[in-house]
């Protein structure tokens, strides 16, 4: 499949040499461009108004369906936390820095956040349970309810942003705001 500043610049009849000339870029720089790497912020724009169209038009979609496809991996990465204590969180939170896709490192943080505020929550859950079943007086273990609670809402959400991750490129279940 060939790029898509190759396909815009022989639809121009222009030569690399040419691209570059007219960009103000160097012809190394056009060479790598169409041999796959993304052209970023000064290049995009000069490449994009030499080829007349806009900046958004010459990034593929295949760069951004690795960006979800690394997404994909971080959120399913968080199943961990079912088995390892904080797995959860830990996992994800590497994957996401060891990402250098500033979209997939955004959605992410996303994950992480919600992870994060999960795993705050069950343990709070689980350190007052005691003090909750003997003030109820209940004869069963709280914090195997509240475990169990946590395992399948962790699950639900794991699962509803998988979902929204095939379909929409995006998270469904996430923080207005991201801590991280």
């Amino acid at each position: 499949m060939k790029n898509k500043v190759k396909i815009l610049r022989e639809g121009k009849n222009m030569t690399q040499a040419e691209l570059a000339e007219k960009s103000g870029l160097s012809l190394r720089t056009v060479q790598r461009i169409e041999a796959g790497t993304v052209p970023k912020g000064f290049t995009l724009k000069a490449i994009a108004g030499i080829l007349e169209t806009d900046p958004e038009n010459l990034i593929s979609a295949d760069e951004e369906k690795s960006s979800v496809d690394r997404a994909k991996l971080i959120n399913l990465s968080a199943l961990l936390g079912l088995i390892i204590p904080f797995g959860g969180v830990i996992f994800p939170l590497i994957l996401t820095y060891k990402t250098e896709d500033p979209g997939s490192k955004e959605l992410g943080k996303n994950i992480v956040s919600v992870q994060i505020i999960l795993a705050v929550v069950v343990s709070v859950l689980m350190i007052i349970s005691p003090f909750i079943q003997k003030l109820l007086a209940v004869k069963i273990p709280l914090f195997l309810v509240f475990l169990i609670a946590f395992l399948c809402a962790k699950l639900f959400v794991i699962i509803k942003n998988g979902i929204c991750l095939n379909t929409k490129n995006d998270l469904c279940i996430k923080l207005k705001t991201s801590f991280l």
